[in-house]
């Protein structure tokens, strides 16, 4: 009698701790479908953040390169993939070590500026772009007029070239006579930057502190326009996320 109430117990125990393994694998499984759920979602977003991205940057580009494409050999610029146009005949655009926009420089200005700003100001981009750099780029040569030390001297001398550029569109009757809004639209994406000779050019117009070629530092004398979108603010952040994720 005793034998089978122990066996009935011990038959009771191991249903009951069936039971609760049961229970347990279950909420694991609902831990597990949750989880994975999460990754897709956010997968997904990622996903359409990518998309966004490109479909921005080729649109941009497709319209700037129509727009311009008869006037790239004539003026001496460049649209590069990642959406900066680079202005790089150093006889066109200031004297060297000086800050006066020269008279063609200023030419040009006047007819690409309001054809620039017409693609970028249109409804479909305005929520798109955060930022607009007018970046000033100088070659080597040591400048000891602003600064005893000529790397400063550089980003000072270049600081000033992107504010004059940015001082001559302000002046321009198409800044003026734009709508209000769209004049506060481009008071928030405009910034000027100096960046003296830290990313110079080589032969080929391509980084030379990438490339590992000679400086060109007539190529390396520039101005260049560069567009700074909603999306690339965003990927930047997803890359580093994922980045800190890999590292725990």
């Amino acid at each position: 009698m005793k034998l089978k109430n122990i066996s009935r117990v011990s038959e009771n125990y191991w249903i009951s701790f069936s039971d609760i393994m049961t229970g347990l694998m279950v909420i694991f499984m609902f831990i597990s479908i949750s989880y994975i759920l999460e990754v897709q979602k956010k997968q997904k977003q990622r996903d359409l953040i990518f998309e966004e991205f490109k479909a921005t940057k080729d649109s941009l580009y497709a319209e700037l390169q129509n727009e311009f494409k008869d006037d790239f050999k004539e003026w001496d610029i460049e649209l590069d993939k990642d959406l900066s146009i680079k202005f790089t005949n150093p006889d066109v655009l200031f004297e060297s070590g000086e800050t006066r926009i020269r008279p063609k420089f200023e030419k040009i200005l006047d007819e690409f500026l309001p054809r620039y700003f017409d693609i970028l100001l249109q409804d479909k981009y305005k929520d798109k772009i955060v930022e607009v750099r007018i970046e000033g780029h100088t070659d080597t040569v040591p400048i000891h007029k602003y600064d005893e030390d000529p790397y400063i001297g550089n980003i000072i001398l270049s600081q000033l070239r992107s504010t004059e550029v940015l001082k001559y569109f302000r002046k321009m009757n198409y800044f003026k006579h734009l709508p209000k809004e769209k004049k506060l639209k481009l008071q928030f994406w405009l910034t000027s930057n100096g960046l003296g000779y830290g990313r110079t050019l080589d032969d080929d117009k391509g980084l030379s502190a990438l490339s590992g070629k000679p400086i060109n530092n007539s190529f390396s004398r520039r101005v260049e326009f560069r567009i700074i979108t909603s999306s690339e603010r965003l990927v930047n952040d997803i890359l580093k996320k994922i980045e800190e994720e890999k590292e725990k």
